[in-house]
């Protein structure tokens, strides 16, 4: 009796292993941003969804030392030499540009990233505001476009921040 209490343990172990393995998989994306605009600026960006939350991680390289904007974009197309097929800033809600969580932003005004004096950034957010592939067309970043800017967002002008060239881009696909 024991050994087939043990052996339904494992199993049970083993199926509740597998359906975490899969749901985890399919709540991420991992995008490498390319350089744009003639840059040296590449990277990577994960996106990931756990309990209706999002948590994006970048990791950058090729920057010049200082201050830059990273947004979401309207469109996962980054075929166009300067980054300029993304189309604008992602704004399902149809606010002002601005900070994150103060006052009016898009959902694509994630903020600015500071590089080191290698030309090396990192950032790390978690929002609500997003989903992964949920379909709800003011969340979902799904056909998106992740872009770094050559220069840091000023959070006031309208409607881009004064954040200046497309330095990197990813279509935010599975």
């Amino acid at each position: 009796m024991k050994k087939i209490l043990l052996s339904v343990a494992v199993i049970a172990f083993a199926i509740g292993c597998k359906c975490n393995k899969t749901d985890a998989a399919k709540n991420t994306v991992k995008v490498d941003l390319e350089p744009k605009s003639g840059s040296t600026v590449s990277g990577t960006a994960t996106f990931s969804e756990h309990n209706g939350r999002v948590t994006l991680d970048v990791k950058l390289s090729g920057l010049k030392p200082g201050v830059h904007a990273i947004h979401i974009h309207e469109k996962a197309d980054c075929s166009s030499a300067d980054g300029s097929s993304a189309g604008g800033h992602w704004n399902p809600t149809f606010k002002k540009h601005g900070k994150w969580g103060e006052g009016d932003y898009h959902k694509g005004d994630i903020g600015n990233v500071t590089a080191d004096p290698s030309g090396n950034a990192k950032l790390s957010m978690t929002t609500e505001e997003w989903c992964i592939g949920c379909g709800d067309e003011t969340k979902d970043i799904l056909g998106k476009g992740l872009i770094v800017h050559e220069k840091a967002d000023d959070f006031t002008t309208q409607p881009t921040g004064n954040a200046g060239g497309r330095q990197a881009c990813a279509g935010i696909i599975k």
